[in-house]
């Protein structure tokens, strides 16, 4: 049987846009609030919020609410979790199936 790959297709869905690989390497260096995010990246509000939502939701990037602004950061258990994922892909499995 086939492993569910509905978790790992998130993961590899947030790390395949310029734009969420830029916003990835901002976060590298702490906490960015959305305004930051927008001013450097030259997006929309709307453009913003949608690839921080495939972020989230991929588990790699938190983000909390203070005021009108969402404070955006690299979430440490989402990016062990990511690097386990393409860990456990790409290890080689010398077992024999014949």
């Amino acid at each position: 049987m086939a492993p569910v790959y509905n978790d790992i297709v998130r993961v590899f869905k947030a790390f395949c846009d310029e734009n969420r690989l830029a916003i990835l390497d901002m976060l590298r260096t702490g906490e960015k609030c959305a305004c930051d995010l927008l001013e450097e990246l030259h997006i929309t509000q709307p453009t913003l919020s949608h690839h921080m939502k495939i972020l989230c939701d991929a588990g790699v990037v938190q983000g909390r609410k203070d005021g009108k602004w969402v404070y955006y950061s690299i979430s440490s258990d989402g990016a062990s979790a990511a690097i386990r994922c393409l860990q456990e892909l790409t290890q080689i499995n010398h077992t024999d199936k014949s």
